[in-house]
């Protein structure tokens, strides 16, 4: 990308980011804005899946940490699934994310994020990814009066094994490189400088494995939303909701609950 190629001095990299109060407090977007220095903010979602009339539910805690400035940023992500009497651990994600740009009047933020996905889930159960594996995130935001933009294109990249028994002694193993790229984009209006109508979207194309092959599927999601956030002295809640719809072969509606807590670790 050409912002990796601007001189130190770029009127790209500014003090600070244009957009304040809620900014960043995405439910299915990520926002390019890395945490400041000294705060550290606590993300609970709870995503309820409506599917074929049976339910499905995927809480996740997320944590992020500024190292030393906003430059650089450290967080970790743990979830659970559950589903037909059946619950169990997530794969866990641990993330580095780097403020490449800072928004100005004329340019976007930047803030690209590398993944390392660990195997924690039970594949078996339909629990996890069944093997290791990176993801690579590009999210831009820019803010246009009371609109904020945010676009993200990305890639999921999973090693998966697979084990089979033939003729009751003969083991095989076949290990698959899957590759799922997604593109997001998402609009939210500021409707009161802490209360915002948002509209989000996210194209994935997932490679996922069905006995020994490898099967491809186009996933499209949009979930419009509310959030709302209180300034509580030096901390900060945000609460929130969206009605995510998912597009396969049919419509699948849900409910996303959203909640984050920012508070400084120390003093600046």
């Amino acid at each position: 990308m050409y912002l990796y190629l601007l001189p130190p001095q770029s009127p790209l990299i500014a003090s600070e980011p244009l957009a304040k109060g809620i900014q960043d407090n995405s439910f299915f977007i990520e926002e390019a804005y890395n945490q400041e220095p000294g705060v550290v903010q606590h993300i609970f979602n709870l995503a309820i899946d409506f599917t074929n009339g049976s339910r499905e539910i995927g809480p996740s805690f997320t944590q992020e940490w500024p190292v030393f400035s906003q430059t650089h940023q450290f967080s970790y992500t743990v979830g659970a699934l559950g589903g037909d009497g059946a619950a169990g651990m997530a794969d866990l994600m641990i993330n580095y994310r780097w403020q490449a740009a800072m928004e100005s009047a004329s340019f976007p933020a930047f803030s690209p994020r590398v993944s390392l996905i660990l195997a924690t889930g039970d594949a078996d159960r339909g629990f996890g990814s069944g093997g290791p594996g990176w993801q690579v995130n590009l999210p831009f935001s820019k803010q246009t009066n009371d609109w904020y933009w945010h676009w993200n294109v990305g890639l999921t990249w999973l090693e998966r094994a697979k084990a089979s028994f033939q003729d009751g002694d003969l083991r095989v193993v076949r290990r698959d490189q899957l590759a799922s790229p997604f593109f997001a984009g998402s609009a939210i209006y500021r409707l009161r400088p802490m209360f915002h109508l948002m509209l989000e979207s996210v194209l994935n194309f997932d490679e996922t494995i069905e006995e020994l092959d490898v099967r491809r599927e186009t996933i499209f999601t949009l979930s419009p939303g509310v959030r709302a956030g209180w300034d509580i002295g030096d901390k900060q809640v945000v609460l929130g909701v969206a009605v995510p719809i998912t597009w396969t072969s049919e419509p699948d509606a849900g409910v996303f609950v959203y909640a984050s807590y920012e508070l400084p670790f120390k003093k600046n």
